[in-house]
């Protein structure tokens, strides 16, 4: 497992603003456990999210992996989630949270209205899993990671809920998911 916390502080892209809008698009829509001044819906032009990165630090073990969300490049789509406004200091924790792999990166991203409309744009940043990292695992038949999911449990819980609150929170925006939609359905299989 590759602990990027080092990595990240490194990667400030935003040094001397009091604040900064950091993009969820995975736990990070459901699970904001920490500071923040202001939540809004947004989305980000050009990515699909796909569950194709290992857990072993939160839900799953380094002996049995579970599979939470990255980013893959993709022209045309559009990936929703939540930004959050929050203060430099507030980084430090979301390193650790996200060490397993992930970098941040500026993304330009765009804030929606009630009707899920695009409405005004800033820069924000997101913690990426690239293809590169030693724990992305990559494109596997729907119905394989559905399995991995099912059967991955680690400190912060079953990998199954991680899944489960996702695609709540998704339907809660108002956002279609097609991989994050199918992958729930082969989940009620096991």
């Amino acid at each position: 497992m590759l602990d990027t916390t080092v990595l990240n502080q490194q990667r400030n892209f935003f040094e001397g603003h009091a604040a900064i809008w950091l993009f969820g698009y995975g736990s990070l829509i459901w699970k904001a456990d920490f500071d923040f001044l202001e939540r809004r819906p947004a989305y980000i032009h050009g990515w699909e999210r796909r569950f194709w990165q290992a857990s072993h630090d939160h839900r799953g073990t380094p002996e049995a992996p579970g599979r939470v969300a990255t980013l893959i490049r993709a022209r045309d789509s559009i990936c929703h989630g939540m930004a959050y406004l929050i203060t430099p200091e507030v980084l430090a924790p979301l390193d650790v949270r996200e060490k397993n792999g992930y970098l941040r990166e500026k993304v330009p991203l765009t804030f929606v209205d009630e009707k899920g409309n695009g409405i005004e744009q800033s820069e924000g940043l997101i913690y990426l899993a690239s293809d590169d990292n030693p724990a992305f695992l990559g494109e596997a038949p729907l119905a394989e990671i559905a399995q991995q999911i099912a059967s991955a449990h680690g400190p912060s819980g079953p990998n199954r809920e991680y899944l489960v609150n996702l695609a709540k929170a998704l339907r809660e925006l108002g956002a279609q998911d097609a991989h994050i939609f199918a992958l729930e359905k082969h989940l009620g299989r096991f």
